[in-house]
């Protein structure tokens, strides 16, 4: 059951300190700040607009250009005049996704659930035919040959295919030929469970593009169609997946705004979050949430009339789900700018509110000074500073590209009441789990965040900056790998698989025996696993067995 929620501010201590300094004399900026969000707070209207207005992000999309394009805007609106799109790369092929749909007709009539994957083939209008067991050897195969034309082929998990698994190439191969021959409308498979997580590669060629759909349907209804066809019943599906390429190079940005620092406008804060989203809903909580707090601490800041010491860079990058991209370039392109960034911090864990940082013995006495409004700014939403031996790096969001050139760049921890693991990368993640007054509270964080740090007299200190052999603390289990989909481009040195022997280069095929197509599976493989997991990479054209150990779970 859901805890009751706190009104805005009512109960804040703060607050309170607030009418008493306006009336003792002139605020303080953070005073400043806290005043104006009491005032009117944007953040859920930010929210709205992305993720209702605009929809779904997918890096390469013409809605991820409409989405960048509003948010300089919306910066703009704000006073940030600077406010701009940068350039980071290119993906060869676009990918817009169209309404679906999906039913079985016979022996009964029942709306499905399901998904498609980024990048790969819609059905070019209603596809209807009947659904037959894929193949799960050569004998099974040769039963089935005469049934495929126009079918339907139902994969359940697990089981053998053309694409991943199988028992050898060849039965691969002869499968793959089969179904070509035949001219199936496409294959169905069953998820683990009903929740449709959606990925995908971008690596696709234009010249030779994906046809054949691939149905994601969730467990539920998986397991009772097929049901239905092992009891040797005529089942009739029919499936309207409207899914559309676009010729490339498609041109991708980040989107940048400074509020310039007054005494040191060469030196950074940087606060930010990913504006792309994968597209199986409306990017809500991965990453749309982290945008909308960015752009309203952005906004509060302005709006209170603020003079940072240091500029504050308000960035919103796109490219993160498919491997970090648009930071990574960044850093990249701006190797100068890096030993003068004092902090990069990155809301990319959902809707819950934030609610603390872990940072390093070096950096604590100065992260206390900045941070102190923060504790205790409302007892409904406690904000906790935790010493750690090291930042985490290879959590797998954009603070981990400024980690991997010494920049502190901190995860934001958040707490609360929403479920996170029920909306990341799944048909659930939609405006209705927002919860406005996590949304609210955590821009009020960001902005102070942002301007306490900005205010030091110094850069934080890199010393012992990034943890080691698994430490860290906190959330999400970290292997301690980068990677772009599948191959590992980065091994933390002294984390958990670097200790097992992988390499960078490496191709991860498995992990426990699942096959893996890119980092979500990875990642999800990677949280459902005990402490022992084995993983196979391919190196060298090579199949390699890798065993790696997590350490006990950290506080």
């Amino acid at each position: 059951m859901l805890m009751p929620r706190p009104r805005w501010f009512a109960v804040s201590l703060l607050a309170i300190a607030i009418a008493s300094v306006a009336l003792a004399g002139e605020k303080t900026e953070v005073d400043r700040v806290l005043s104006t969000a009491r005032e009117e707070n944007l953040a859920m209207e930010h929210l709205d607009h992305l993720a209702n207005r605009i929809g779904p992000r997918l890096t390469s999309s013409d809605a991820l250009q409409d989405a960048c394009e509003w948010a300089v805007e919306r910066f703009q609106s704000f006073g940030i005049a600077n406010a701009r799109l940068e350039k980071w790369g290119e993906f060869p092929v676009g990918f817009n996704r169209g309404p679906w749909s999906g039913r079985m007709v016979e022996p009964l009539s029942k709306a499905l659930t399901f998904g498609t994957n980024s990048w790969t083939a819609g059905t070019k209008g209603i596809a209807r035919g009947p659904a037959v067991m894929a193949p799960e050897d050569a004998e099974q195969l040769a039963k089935v040959k005469d049934k495929l034309a126009a079918a339907w082929v139902l994969v359940p998990t697990g089981t053998p295919g053309p694409r991943r698994g199988g028992e050898t190439d060849e039965f691969r191969k002869a499968v793959t030929a089969a179904y070509a021959e035949a001219g199936i409308l496409g294959t169905v498979r069953g998820g683990r469970n009903d929740l449709i997580v959606t990925g995908g590669s971008y690596q696709v060629d234009w010249s030779k593009l994906p046809t054949q759909p691939a149905i994601n349907l969730i467990k539920t209804h998986f397991d009772e169609v097929a049901g239905l066809v092992k009891e040797g019943k005529p089942v009739v599906l029919e499936f309207d997946v409207r899914n559309y390429f676009k010729k490339g190079p498609i041109p991708l940005y980040n989107v940048v705004a400074d509020i310039p620092g007054t005494e040191f406008p060469d030196e950074y804060v940087i606060v930010g979050g990913h504006i792309d989203s994968w597209d199986g809903a409306t990017g809500t909580t991965d990453n749309g949430t982290g945008c909308a707090t960015t752009l309203e601490a952005a906004r509060l800041l302005m709006k209170s009339g603020v003079k940072p010491r240091r500029t504050i860079r308000f960035m919103l990058w796109s490219g993160e789900e498919q491997g970090l991209f648009g930071s990574r370039d960044y850093v990249k392109a701006h190797p100068e700018m890096m030993p003068k960034v004092s902090a990069v911090l990155v809301h990319d864990g959902g809707t819950n509110y934030l609610s603390g940082l872990n940072v390093t013995k070096a950096m604590k006495a100065d992260i206390d000074a900045a941070l102190a409004p923060l504790v205790g700014l409302d007892l409904a939403m406690p904000f906790v500073i935790r010493e750690v031996n090291g930042l985490r790096k290879g959590i797998g969001s954009d603070h981990d590209s400024f980690l991997g050139v010494g920049v502190p760049g901190f995860f934001w921890r958040q707490s609360g009441t929403a479920v996170y693991n029920q909306t990341h990368h799944t048909q659930h993640d939609t405006f209705d789990r927002a919860v406005p007054e996590y949304q609210k509270h955590s821009s009020v964080v960001a902005a102070i965040g942002a301007l306490g740090i900005a205010n030091l007299d110094h850069l934080l200190s890199r010393e012992g900056l990034v943890a080691t052999g698994g430490g860290g603390g906190g959330g999400r289990r970290v292997s301690g790998v980068m990677l772009d989909e599948t191959k590992v481009v980065e091994v933390v040195e002294g984390g958990v698989a670097a200790k097992a022997g992988v390499k960078a280069g490496d191709v991860i095929l498995k992990v426990n025996g699942k096959s893996v197509s890119g980092q979500q599976e990875y990642r999800e493989a990677m949280q459902a696993a005990g402490r022992e997991v084995t993983v196979v990479v391919k190196r060298d054209g090579q199949e390699v067995e890798l065993k790696l150990t997590f350490p006990e779970a950290q506080p």
